[in-house]
């Protein structure tokens, strides 16, 4: 018997460049799953990302099922650590997936 559910909080950590196509690669499955998903853009490529927050506003999509945040990598880890982020799908350079995956030690839920 198989179950189809949706996890919850999904987190999506975008790269620096591509930052609208990584975006999207991040946003339509989580979303047609039946999951929220925060977005931790790049701090140096902040703007596109946040042209796409305004895209999913008028869009008419309701308030907290796709939520933008900006910030260095504290930001980015308080995303990872966070209980109620069920789903972590990252994308960017070794460093920084290694730092992700030890904050995620205990839980098997990182994807790349």
């Amino acid at each position: 018997m198989t179950f189809r559910q949706p996890y919850g909080v999904c987190a999506g950590v975008i790269p620096w460049n591509a930052p609208v196509l990584t975006t999207i690669m991040k946003v339509a499955p989580a979303v047609a799953a039946g999951n929220c998903i925060i977005i931790k853009t790049s701090e140096k490529a902040p703007l596109s990302p946040l042209v796409f927050a305004q895209c999913v506003k008028e869009a008419g999509f309701p308030p907290g099922v796709i939520q933008f945040i900006n910030g260095h990598g504290h930001a980015g880890a308080a995303l990872a650590s966070h209980m109620d982020v069920r789903k972590i799908s990252f994308t960017g350079s070794v460093r920084t997936g290694r730092i992700i995956s030890e904050v995620n030690l205990p839980y098997t839920r990182l994807t790349n």
